[in-house]
């Protein structure tokens, strides 16, 4: 098989995921702001409004408008967490208390690396292949690069907000693209998702590899 010129890795549940889960982080903070919720209750909530949500794009929109919309797209999930576990009017004041969960996010400890990230990287960079990230992700993903010190590891990071275009939408792989010099056939895109991911980049002309993480 040919050495790839780029290969493009997917952040979240390609490179790291969430330490024991989203629910833990959001009844924990909660728990600070005299609210109780299950974990296991909020989890299941969260993926609810996270899988129904709007994607995380905002076309036409100032670029430095769009880390505050970034935050309220957030918002309105994690509004929508607390409103199905029935704990929403507890909080005396919600977005106080989601500042404070979406600047953990922002952070190293929500996020665990998976154990055969960093032998991959190395040895891809060693071997002179380029890397970069393609996620769905928003501007906090520098903070999180930089905090779990895989930024060293990434020449590009191209992002859904960023681009207002989504995985599995060929326009994001275009702009990642572009940013090597790349030819699609030249690329490989290496991440979790069936849908975002591997029939994505397929679409977009990258050889698309699918990361069984269950």
């Amino acid at each position: 098989m040919e050495q790839p010129k780029v290969i493009f890795l997917d952040a979240v549940g390609t490179l790291f995921g969430v330490r024991g889960s989203v629910g833990e982080a959001y009844s924990a903070i909660a728990r600070t702001f005299g609210v109780k919720a299950s974990p296991t209750a909020l989890n299941d909530a969260f993926f609810q409004a996270f899988s129904t949500a709007e994607p995380l794009i905002f076309p036409e929109t100032d670029p430095e408008e769009i880390p505050q919309c970034e935050f309220e797209w957030w918002r309105v999930i994690a509004l929508r967490t607390f409103q199905h576990v029935g704990v929403l009017n507890q909080f005396e004041d919600f977005t106080d208390f989601f500042d404070q969960l979406y600047n953990y996010f922002a952070t190293a400890q929500p996020w665990l690396i998976y154990p055969d990230v960093l032998p991959a990287l190395s040895t891809w960079q060693r071997a002179g292949i380029q890397l970069g990230i393609v996620s769905n992700f928003d501007s906090r993903i520098d903070l999180v690069l930089k905090a779990l010190k895989l930024d060293e590891f990434f020449i590009s990071v191209t992002i859904s907000t960023q681009v207002g275009a989504a995985k599995p939408e060929p326009k994001i792989f275009a702009a990642a693209l572009e940013k090597h010099q790349c030819h699609p056939r030249e690329a490989w895109h290496i991440g979790d998702s069936f849908k975002e991911d591997y029939e994505g980049a397929k679409a977009a002309g990258l050889r698309a590899i699918l990361l069984d993480r269950s």
